[in-house]
Order: structure tokens, then C-alpha cells, then sequence
């Protein structure tokens, strides 16, 4: 990725969301967990404050309903992201191949192999 633009890269509301959610259950689990989560979770939104972030929006959301109604066993949040690819018509870079890969249409790459 470091060879590639950063503009051309952009990230979901749902990843934003499941980053957000980790690190909030972290500082949730005890004390001598809670500066270093905070730490994370501020440097988390500052990179989050300087991305492209795509939006669950309405062609989003239809895209979804369409996944959804397929019944594919990957995790709503995961349908969720493909939505987002899908109606923005981007490639998707992941490590999960064996679950975006079930997704029709969805163009999935894995640049860490």
C-alpha cells in the first residue's frame, strides 16, 4: 500500500464502527487497561479524521437487503462493508477471502500474501 497514493485508498463507517467497538471493549475490561486503550482509541480516530471514510447510505443499504436476502453465512458487518464496496463500486482489500469471495459481483483482493 505504501507504493499507492493514499487517496486512493478509502475505509467504511462499519470498519470505523468494529475499531470503535474493539477498543471501547478493551478499556471496558479494567484499570490497568485503560491509558493504553485511550491512547489507541484517540490515535484510531485521528487516522479515521484524515481517511476517506464511505458512508452506509442508501444504495448501501439496498445492496445489503440484496446480500441479505441471499442468505450467504458471512457476518452482517461483513454484508454490511460489501454494501458499501459494492454501491461505490470499489475493490475491497482484505485478508478475508473466504468469506468476500461468497459475495456476487464484489471485486476482493488480498495484498498481504
Amino acid at each position: 500500500m505504501r507504493s499507492h497514493p493514499d487517496a486512493i485508498f478509502q475505509t467504511t463507517i462499519v470498519s470505523f464502527q468494529e475499531h470503535m467497538q474493539g477498543w471501547l471493549a478493551y478499556i471496558n475490561k479494567g484499570h490497568e487497561r485503560v491509558l493504553l486503550g485511550y491512547a489507541r482509541l484517540a490515535s484510531a480516530l485521528r487516522d479515521y479524521c484524515q481517511a476517506i471514510v464511505l458512508p452506509f447510505g442508501n444504495a448501501a443499504q439496498d445492496r445489503f437487503l440484496e446480500l441479505e436476502a441471499l442468505r450467504m453465512r458471512i457476518g452482517t458487518m461483513d454484508q454490511r462493508i460489501a454494501g458499501i464496496a459494492l454501491a461505490a463500486g470499489a475493490t475491497l482489500l482484505t485478508r478475508n477471502l473466504r468469506d468476500f469471495h461468497k459475495v456476487p459481483d464484489l471485486r476482493v483482493e488480498d495484498w498481504t500474501e
